[in-house]
């Protein structure tokens, strides 16, 4: 029923940008922005509630923004100040009811910063 599309994602250099976005069909609710890099677990790194209120992990704040537009039903996530730490895969995550888990999944785009 509802279909995620991630992209944006690319090679840069570190101090560079990139700006992901997530394409969102079908009803949209609680959406958040995770990543995995090689040989780690997944995990969460900027989310958005039901009232528009974000959240980040420690190690972006200051450097990610996450918004999101419900006209289009699109997710991003603007990412400046970028570091060779910050390389993995990066998915688009929604929450059919945001109080349940995260039960959708895009596929992922990467993202790979050079030092």
């Amino acid at each position: 029923q509802v279909q995620l599309q991630e992209s944006g994602g690319g090679s840069v250099q570190s101090g560079g940008s990139l700006k992901l976005s997530c394409a969102a069909s079908g009803d949209t609710r609680c959406m958040a922005w995770f990543r995995q890099a090689p040989g780690k677990e997944r995990e969460g790194i900027a989310d958005t509630d039901s009232q528009g209120l974000t959240t980040y992990t420690n190690s972006v704040k200051g450097r990610f923004t996450i918004a999101r537009d419900n006209g289009k039903g699109t997710l991003y996530l603007q990412m400046n100040s970028l570091n060779p730490e910050d390389t993995g895969m990066y998915f688009c995550a929604l929450k059919r009811y945001c109080w349940s888990g995260y039960n959708y999944w895009g596929q992922g785009t990467q993202v790979t910063v050079s030092s």
